[in-house]
């Protein structure tokens, strides 16, 4: 079986990619870091024939596998194929969500002890928290405090905002919120996750949240706010006796 990888740009596997979207039913927290350049993509082929693809961090985390996918056909020489993709690309980490299984295939067979970096959350059930003496509105230009594209205001401050970022896998939206340190514990913070889970439904998308997971605050703040924890996002060094066939190096 020849197999053969390739470092390639992001155009020859972005065909690739939306095949690995249309089978993830969550949100994929690293979604837009090949198509902003941010990784490096690798072209596997076996015998000539296109089988999958992979990605490797070049920014924040170097050398860490980010995606790894193979077309169906190709699927029963996964493990040649992963092998293959680390010696070419010289990748000695990598990372996989919980709640992709097939990364997480990977990960637990190529990897070592791997650690959580983040808690995942999904949309949850129907809240209605409320903020005594609050509204909830869009930023002004002239608002100070927490930055996002929506706050919630008490007494003419601004003492929690957030927003919501598409650079997700459709329809995923991502919320991300900051209460002032003198607002803290006062409910204004799973008041605006509420409100920005709102915000997303309206927009057609479908609310999605992770913190670190050491951030009990944050974490508590998410579940009442009506969040649900779904994942963990992984990451481990490649196990040693993987090592020496890196020996090659990235190109």
């Amino acid at each position: 079986m020849l197999i053969d990888v390739g470092r390639v740009e992001f155009r020859a596997v972005e065909k690739l990619r939306q095949s690995f979207r249309a089978g993830v039913d969550c949100q994929i927290v690293h979604d837009s870091i090949l198509p902003r350049r941010l990784a490096d993509p690798y072209l596997l082929t076996v015998g000539g024939a296109v089988a999958g693809y992979g990605g490797v961090w070049t920014k924040y985390h170097p050398g860490r596998v980010v995606e790894f996918w193979i077309d169906a056909p190709f699927r029963g020489h996964r493990t040649e194929l992963f092998r293959a993709f680390l010696a070419r690309s010289g990748a000695r980490e990598m990372e996989a969500q919980t709640n992709i299984p097939a990364m997480c295939e990977y990960l637990h067979e190529f990897g070592d002890q791997p650690v959580v970096e983040k808690i995942l959350f999904r949309d949850g059930g129907a809240t209605a928290l409320e903020c005594a003496g609050s509204s909830f509105r869009r930023r002004r230009a002239d608002d100070e405090g927490p930055e996002g594209e929506w706050v919630v205001e008490i007494a003419g401050d601004v003492v929690a905002a957030g927003g919501v970022l598409t650079h997700y896998n459709p329809p995923y939206g991502d919320l991300f919120m900051e209460v002032s340190p003198s607002a803290r514990g006062r409910g204004a913070g799973s008041y605006v996750v509420q409100e920005l889970r709102r915000v997303a439904r309206d927009r057609g998308l479908v609310p999605a949240a992770r913190c670190d997971p050491d951030n009990t605050a944050s974490w508590r703040t998410l579940e009442r706010g009506g969040m649900t924890p779904c994942g963990r996002l992984l990451a481990a060094p490649i196990r040693a006796e993987f090592l020496p066939c890196l020996a090659t190096g990235r190109g």
